[in-house]
């Protein structure tokens, strides 16, 4: 097995301006990776590159991926 990521979303600044909006596709929750906390309580992981992110806050980036990592198998 090898770990990818795959690309279930991405990210931008909201038209206002004041807020980054996170689009993410509702089919992709379902095989995305997820960790359980403490409490037990199950969350989706989810990856976003920092660097981009401040690009897209500094008006230099549009938007920006969101991904997940996946297990897949060698054929």
């Amino acid at each position: 097995m090898s770990t990818q990521n795959e690309l279930v979303g991405y990210i931008r600044l909201s038209k206002a301006g004041n807020a980054l909006k996170l689009n993410i596709l509702k089919s992709a929750l379902d095989r995305a990776r997820t960790v359980e906390g403490k409490d037990g309580t199950e969350y989706v992981s989810l990856i976003m590159n920092l660097d981009k992110i401040r690009g897209i806050i500094e008006g230099a980036h549009e938007l920006t991926g969101v991904c997940t990592s996946v297990e897949e198998e060698q054929g």
